[in-house]
């Protein structure tokens, strides 16, 4: 009996021996069929990859399928855009899709995407030939791409470890977007009612070296023509001065400053809604340039345009609103390059505040104060109330500037009047109202104590510019009121805010400047033909 039990134990280890050995064979043969499937599947996915694409095209660096869990590993996947291949536009060192196993409990087969470290960068080049490019982003493809690479609709995307780096021409430093972790689900929802959104989405990032952006929402990734997104948003100590490349195209130069702002965006193919619950910008310093004609072409289209823009957010179907902006340690200036000498003309130590600015015509009144000093020298602050009403907008503006010391405008006074002043102080007194499209008011500027000709600072100049000053010094005292000391003119201001050419802002601005500059040198060039005869 014994020898009968031992056996019945040798044929049960043999049998799980062979058992063993099948099971090895086949996961060696599966192995080995894998490695060579693999091959063949990666050429499969990425030439229907490209199928999808227009206009870029994508490679595949190696690729496996796991068939016990039914995923996908893809290793670097490069993306190239065919007219401008180098630099590629998006380098994923990962992408791995499989099944989302927390739906499938639920019912339903769909696929979760992770992408690890993928790396975007866009040149100049590469920016300009996809805006030019007739056919929209959202036809390119890409949404196909994705999911030629896993059979099954996609539900829940994560991205780890993201960077996106945009490359101007010229020596600025790159806009780079870094450590972006961004996770929404809930993508292949049923179609949603409008202004129903039923995906959960967030996004963190590190905007530069020092900023940070934060965004909590949700979305209808089903929409047509395109999603739509709802999402309150962070920004905290953004740099400023790296957005150069953009705002030299319009002729302003930023430097220095930091913005931290919060707000909500709702963005969809029937409704477009911006609003800023409060944001601060510190120690910004802002020059505008006047350039030549020959170069401000294309910088006059684009402010019209932006003028356009801002007038067209009074539409029902896009909503602004700002709760509360404030500015502090400002620098404001500008910069006339059409003159000779050039001057600029500037606020230093500058705060403002704006508050309750809404594009909606039942808005509340929107009030905007500035402080700061006029060529760093003479308290200025400027007070404007605007009323949101059709077809305005409608508002009133009091411009202040007093005591400045003229010496600080000597740049200004050479370019306009031909003349520069060793004393004296300069005070501005301005209001603008308009109503119903129509802009009244005056510039009052004053001159008190002048004093333009002076021969020890003068001596190295030539005669005739002596002659030319101490006249301009005479007149200026013919023209003061003298128990005040003061020459003083006024300019009133009339004028329409119809001109489709300019728009609102470069009406309002045109009017200012003008007055200005016609005001600020009152008949001092008149004054001297008439000397000279």
């Amino acid at each position: 009996m014994r020898w009968w039990n031992r056996l019945g134990r040798t044929s049960t280890r043999r049998r799980l021996v062979a058992v063993a050995a099948v099971v090895v064979l086949l996961v060696v043969a599966s192995a080995v069929a894998l490695f060579f499937i693999d091959e063949p599947l990666r050429r499969y996915t990425e030439a229907k990859m490209n199928a999808s694409l227009e206009g870029y095209t994508a490679r595949i660096g190696s690729l496996h399928l796991n068939p016990i869990n039914f995923s996908m590993n893809l290793r670097d996947v490069v993306i190239v855009q065919n007219e401008h291949p180098h630099p590629p536009v998006a380098d994923f060192e990962r992408l791995y899709a499989s099944v989302h196993w927390k739906a499938l409990v639920h019912g339903r087969v769909v696929g979760d995407v992770l992408i690890e470290h993928p790396v975007v960068v866009l040149d100049l080049a590469q920016a300009r030939s996809e805006i030019e490019d007739p056919t929209p982003v959202a036809d390119k493809g890409w949404q196909d791409a994705l999911q030629a690479i896993y059979p099954l609709k996609i539900n829940r995307l994560r991205v780890t470890q993201g960077d996106v780096t945009y490359h101007d021409r010229g020596p600025f430093k790159p806009l780079r977007m870094h450590d972006i972790e961004l996770e929404a689900s809930n993508i292949r929802n049923v179609r949603s009612e409008e202004g129903v959104y039923p995906s959960p989405m967030r996004l963190t990032a590190r905007i530069f070296d020092t900023g940070t952006i934060a965004v909590d929402g949700w979305a209808d990734f089903l929409a047509k023509p395109y999603a739509a997104f709802l999402a309150d948003i962070r920004l905290d100590t953004i740099a400023l001065d790296y957005f150069k490349p953009i705002t030299n195209r319009y002729n302003t130069v930023v430097d220095k400053g930091t913005l931290s702002a919060s707000g909500a965006v709702e963005i969809s193919p029937t409704f477009k809604s911006v609003r800023l619950w409060s944001a601060t910008v510190d120690g910004i310093h802002v020059d505008y340039l006047h350039t030549a004609p020959s170069s401000r072409g294309a910088t006059r289209h684009a402010a019209r345009r932006a003028v356009e823009t801002v007038e067209e957010a009074q539409q029902p179907g896009l909503q602004f609103r700002v709760d509360r902006l404030e500015i502090v340690n400002g620098n404001f200036g500008y910069v006339d390059k059409t003159k000779d000498p050039d001057y600029r003309v500037f606020l230093s130590d500058a705060s403002a505040s704006l508050t309750n600015l809404s594009s909606l015509p039942t808005g509340e009144t929107a009030l905007a104060k500035v402080r700061g000093k006029f060529m760093g020298s003479g308290p200025a602050s400027a007070d404007l109330t605007v009323l949101p009403t059709r077809p305005g907008p409608d508002f009133d503006l009091a411009l202040k500037i007093e005591e400045t010391d003229l010496t600080t405008m000597n740049d200004l006074l050479r370019a306009y009047g031909k003349f520069d002043v060793t004393a004296g102080e300069f005070s501005l007194y301005s209001e603008l109202h308009a109503r119903d499209r129509q802009v009244n008011g005056y510039v009052k500027p004053l001159f008190q104590d002048m004093n333009v000709y002076d021969p020890r600072q003068d001596r190295e100049k030539g005669p005739l510019r002596k002659a030319y000053e101490a006249v301009v010094g005479g007149v200026s005292r013919i023209l003061r009121n003298r128990p005040r000391e003061e020459v003083a003119t006024r300019v009133e201001l009339s004028g329409r805010l119809d001109d489709p050419s300019t728009g609102t802002l470069g009406a309002v601005a045109g009017l200012v400047q003008n007055a200005f500059f016609k005001a600020i040198l009152p008949g001092f060039e008149a004054q001297v033909r008439r000397f000279r005869r």
